[in-house]
């Protein structure tokens, strides 16, 4: 489905990414797993287009896509949930959903999105009228990948995920990213915790100061000894 080719990228003169190459395949859980400036962010900017590569390249479905926009990218059936949710926290819960839907591949079908998005995350159904900024944050998280899904993607890209939440929360939204992989949405996540990443994750692939260092299936690379003890502690 995606394949990126060796790319390297900089912001200003200052290079992020060197000779990153990664693939997804249509299905499942691809993790990006690595600690804290490792790159992870910046390649999702580089495949939502919010970032252009100097070098390499990238496809989605066989469409190169260096010349694209953010938003023909989107359009192709990519969408990004953003680290830190980026939430319109001045409009309710609806509006912010509705805002997912605004491409053309999406804007026919906001009523049926909006009811599976209800479907995955029924407590967005009893907040629909509440502003998203009063929101607490597993429920902010759940109305930013409820707004992801309303752009009707292909590719799911979802980066820091459990960030701030509790270890229960945090639990809950990894077994509903299974859940949404299970209903025929392509998942890329970016994750920190690398535990329960591995455990609904298919592929994952290590990044370390701006390159992948390690890459495989996850349950093998769970095993691996780099893994245990930089990520697992072990």
């Amino acid at each position: 489905m995606l394949t990126v080719e060796n790319i390297d990228c900089y912001y200003g003169d200052f290079q992020a990414l060197w000779d990153v190459s990664l693939n997804v395949r249509e299905g499942g859980i691809v993790a990006l797993l690595g600690p804290n400036a490792a790159g992870k962010s910046t390649t999702m900017a580089a495949i939502s287009g919010l970032l252009k590569p100097r070098k390499g390249r990238i496809t989605f479905q066989g469409k190169d896509m260096a010349n694209l926009k953010p938003e023909e990218i989107v359009e192709l059936g990519i969408a990004l949930v953003p680290e830190g949710r980026k939430l319109f926290k001045t409009l309710t819960v609806r509006e912010n959903l509705e805002m997912g839907a605004y491409s053309r591949r999406a804007r026919p079908q906001i009523s049926e999105g909006i009811e599976r998005v209800f479907d995955l995350f029924p407590v967005l159904k009893e907040r629909t009228k509440q502003l998203a900024g009063s929101l607490s944050g597993g429920e902010q998280q759940m109305c930013a990948i409820g707004r992801g899904l309303m752009a009707q993607p292909h590719l799911l890209m979802i980066d820091e995920m459990s960030l701030g939440l509790s270890p229960l929360l945090a639990k809950q939204m990894f077994d509903m990213v299974k859940h949404i992989a299970e209903i025929g949405v392509t998942i890329l996540l970016v994750e920190q915790q690398v535990h329960h990443t591995m455990k609904i994750a298919d592929t994952a692939f290590i990044m370390e100061k701006g390159g992948i260092v390690l890459a495989g299936p996850a349950q093998e690379m769970a095993n691996s000894e780099h893994v245990k003890k930089a990520y697992l502690g072990m």
